[in-house]
């Protein structure tokens, strides 16, 4: 059965409708508490100790590491979606005259290393054209041949939620000898995703959409064969030893084990990791698959409502559960997410599509609402 409304966890005020966690996810109650308590701490320093730089972000590591079935050791703490996929871009080999296979319209985090990884060494970026029937694995396996080097795709594509089959590709890819580099940005903590049957060399994952925590906090998965590889940045406390603070003038060369190598300076960030642990710990308690199939059941309740406006959404069978876009021909007229804001029912607008990205908080009314608002500005 899905899961029963969890709006009362949210500050979500009555009369607002919020369809858009693919834009930026409402923070929990909760999350906002843990990042007042932090702050708190900042306040007052001589409460913070050396093991306060090591515990809460390994705590953090090993939660993300449950939510997407790795061990603690293959994660890495970032900033960012770009910053995951710039360590992907540097640890993968390329060379002259080869491929790095992207989609159509992929979002510029997963874009814009690939292009200069390609220009580095010579060979090429080729995009996936988007596929009339809306099925993307097909249109990327197309394209995975022995030319090819990367291939760097999401788990569903950020405008529209149409599906990737990542264990299709990954075995494809493999196949031909190219890594697999997957930016879950708009897919883990609603969509399932477990890294032992996906076997992604790497996965990128920006915290502040679908896992509900704050801005500037993301997540690493790289596999065991990369992970000796080299850092973008060279801090301190990724060094073994860094522990001991009396000693950090005996520079080392030998780093802590695992990704851990890979994690952003100031990974200890302690306002942020605090309300990153709450966040996930709360995605653990519901369970992925409880959230997708509750959102299923907006979504299907969405597209049924959009194919009686005459708008296009991707067939079922190539989409996923928690997102889904609203395709008019030719784009929609400029301004109409702002005339939806302005009756408080909050969308985006990607491409031709009207991005609709419900989330526990959601009803099948907040549904109705919006599609009934919709219907005199097409």
């Amino acid at each position: 059965m899905p899961l029963p409304g969890q709006r009362h966890l949210f500050e979500i005020p009555d009369g607002v409708t919020y369809l858009n966690c693919a834009y930026m996810s409402p923070q929990l109650r909760a999350v906002r508490a843990a990042g007042e308590v932090a702050l708190g701490m900042k306040a007052q320093p001589w409460r913070l100790t050396s093991e306060d730089f090591f515990t809460h972000s390994e705590a953090l590591r090993a939660l993300f590491a449950r939510l997407v079935g790795a061990d603690a050791d293959g994660v890495a703490l970032v900033p960012s979606a770009s910053y995951g996929m710039g360590v992907a871009a540097a640890n993968v080999r390329v060379r002259e005259g080869q491929r790095i296979v992207v989609l159509a319209e992929e979002f510029p985090s997963n874009f814009y290393p690939w292009r200069e990884a390609a220009r580095r060494a010579g060979a090429e970026v080729t995009t996936v054209a988007r596929p009339e029937d809306g099925d993307w694995t097909r249109a990327v396996l197309a394209q995975v041949d022995s030319r090819c080097a990367v291939v760097a795709v999401p788990h569903c594509h950020w405008t529209d939620g149409a599906w990737v089959d990542l264990v299709r590709v990954g075995e494809r890819a493999r196949e031909v000898g190219a890594a697999l580099a997957v930016d879950g940005t708009q897919s883990v903590g609603a969509l399932p995703f477990d890294v032992g049957t996906v076997r992604p060399d790497f996965l990128v994952v920006a915290g502040y959409k679908w896992l509900m925590g704050p801005y500037s906090q993301g997540y690493l998965y790289v596999a065991p064969q990369h992970r000796e590889g080299q850092p973008l940045e060279h801090n301190w406390l990724v060094r073994q030893g860094s522990e001991d603070f009396a000693r950090l003038v005996d520079y080392r060369d030998a780093y802590q084990p695992g990704a851990r190598r890979f994690d952003v300076g100031e990974r200890s960030n302690f306002q942020l990791v605090p309300m990153a642990a709450v966040a996930l710990s709360q995605l653990l308690d519901w369970g992925v698959d409880e959230i997708q199939r509750t959102l299923r059941v907006l979504t299907e309740r969405i597209a049924r409502g959009a194919t009686g406006l005459r708008l296009e959404v991707t067939p079922e069978a190539h989409r996923v559960g928690h997102l889904i876009g609203l395709r008019r021909r030719g784009g929609y007229a400029p301004g109409v997410a702002q005339r939806l804001a302005a009756q408080d029912l909050h969308v985006s607008v990607r491409g031709e599509n009207l991005r609709v990205s419900p989330h526990l908080y959601n009803t099948p009314e907040d549904v109705d609402r919006l599609l009934a608002a919709l219907a005199p500005l097409l």
